[in-house]
């Protein structure tokens, strides 16, 4: 539009600041504002047209119409007053949407002011990384069911790991059969705690079924506790069969000598987390076990996120120990890396004799 002003538009103008104000919004008529106070007189100013007894200027009149219309601004246009009707088929949001992305992409960054954390998640609620699940704080276990939807069986699941192992059944369990050899290892630090990755070669069986050994991690303290003792520590050995279930071992760790096993993992150690060391000696997992091989069975879960269920679980009734020195290194990479105990839900607990 011309910054120019025609008489037609102008009557055109004038004819429509009288008439009731429409929404294009919503297709319906809305009373139009009671008009202000009758201001004092004072001379007209150049460029101003009169209508009645109020005293407009032609940018007014143009916004009016603008607004009757359904326009908007032309963003390309150099002068203020130039506008641009847009269709009203087009979704009044659509530009929102486009200019949203740009304005989270600089709220903090230095180019501008700052943008509310609230703000910039409503703009981009795909943009943020997902929630970082830990063991103590906002997002300990007591919200990791709420923190993902891939994580709601940490909450609503029946079968959650560790318990408290008490009152299990005594039989005669059928003994586990450990195929472990020397083997190559890595190391990592994987933010929750530090974890062995083993190459194949190393297998379980039990219950007629066999489980491949994949890695084994600590926590500090135990995860589980033998009729409400809890232990320093507990190392997890983790298996899984040919259909993907999963059968753990746990060992726990008790306060004494140095262990040579632990000792080489923890020389192994990388410098940063989520980096992968290969380790260059071997270990013989079988010194990793204790000398009485009975134990406590149960199903349960992970006892991290997702907290899947439906996990064997096969906990050595007789710990294996390891010096203060061993547990205070771990300690300074996690002091405390233990979920809390979950109720038992009535469920079965074999007890090895």
């Amino acid at each position: 539009m011309s910054d120019r002003f025609h008489p037609r538009l102008a009557l055109l103008l004038l004819a429509l600041s009288a008439a009731p104000a429409w929404s294009a919004d919503h297709g319906h008529a809305e009373p139009a504002a009671k008009p202000a106070a009758k201001p004092a007189a004072e001379p007209k100013a150049e460029g101003k047209a009169s209508h009645g007894k109020e005293s407009i200027s032609m940018d007014e009149l143009r916004e009016r119409l603008a607004a009757r219309l359904g326009a908007t601004k032309a963003p390309e246009a150099k002068s203020g007053y130039v506008l641009r009707v847009t269709n009203k088929s087009e979704a009044p949001s659509e530009p929102v949407r486009r200019a949203a992305p740009k304005a989270a992409e600089h709220a903090g960054d230095g180019h501008g002011g700052h943008a509310s954390p609230g703000v910039a998640a409503q703009l981009l609620p795909h943009a943020a990384h997902d929630p970082h699940w830990a063991y103590e704080g906002v997002n300990g276990p007591q919200a990791w069911g709420a923190l993902k939807p891939e994580f709601a069986t940490c909450a609503s699941g029946q079968r959650q790991s560790p318990i408290d192992i008490r009152d299990g059944i005594p039989l005669e369990l059928q003994p586990i059969e450990f195929a472990y050899i020397p083997t190559g290892f890595s190391v990592i630090d994987n933010g929750h705690t530090v974890q062995v990755n083993l190459p194949q070669g190393n297998s379980i069986s039990v219950q007629g079924k066999r489980f491949e050994l994949l890695q084994f991690h600590f926590h500090r303290p135990s995860e589980e506790r033998i009729n409400g003792r809890q232990f320093d520590m507990v190392v997890h050995l983790v298996h899984k069969d040919l259909d993907g279930r999963l059968a753990v071992v746990a060992v726990m760790l008790d306060r004494g000598t140095a262990h040579p096993l632990i000792q080489a993992v923890w020389n192994a150690l990388p410098l940063e987390k989520g980096v992968a060391e290969p380790a260059p000696t071997a270990l013989d997992l079988n010194q990793l076990l204790p000398k009485d091989r009975r134990y406590y069975t149960y199903m349960g879960s992970l006892t991290t996120p997702p907290c899947s269920e439906g996990v064997l679980w096969m906990v050595m009734k007789e710990p294996v120990q390891l010096s203060p020195q061993q547990i205070g290194i771990f300690a300074r990479l996690y002091p405390m890396n233990a979920r809390p105990i979950q109720k038992t839900a009535g469920r079965m607990i074999k007890e090895g004799q």
